[in-house]
């Protein structure tokens, strides 16, 4: 596959997808940083970026990366409401924010994934 067939991702949401997998996978390893190693962050962080990867390659496995991490962040987004909403709002806000825009790319992968099957 030549890399302008790589590069032609037919529309604006599959490359808006891949930019906030990789976006999410670089915050979470300066959160990770800045945050004392939390676990939880490096793995989420390393499989956004194992996402971005497979969306810009187009591969048929990164559906099941991206459902392994639709449900990693449902949970850490479940956790961090409940321990936090009451002390940061901010953090509670960018919480949400967070896991609204992931179903969003999740719906729209999955909606896509004949794309990923090419």
């Amino acid at each position: 596959m030549s890399l302008r067939s790589r590069l032609d991702f037919g529309s604006r949401g599959m490359l808006a997808a891949i930019a906030f997998y990789a976006a999410v996978g670089i915050v979470n390893f300066a959160v990770l940083f800045m945050a004392n190693f939390p676990p939880h962050l490096g793995v989420m962080g390393i499989l956004s970026l194992i996402t971005a990867y497979g969306l810009f390659m187009k591969r048929a496995w990164t559906i099941w990366v991206v459902a392994m991490l639709f449900f990693i962040i449902t949970t850490f987004a479940i956790y961090t409401l409940y321990y936090v909403w009451s002390n940061d709002a901010i953090v509670g806000l960018s919480t949400v924010a967070y896991f609204v825009l992931t179903c969003i790319f999740t719906a729209y992968i999955t909606m896509k994934r004949r794309v990923l099957e090419s």
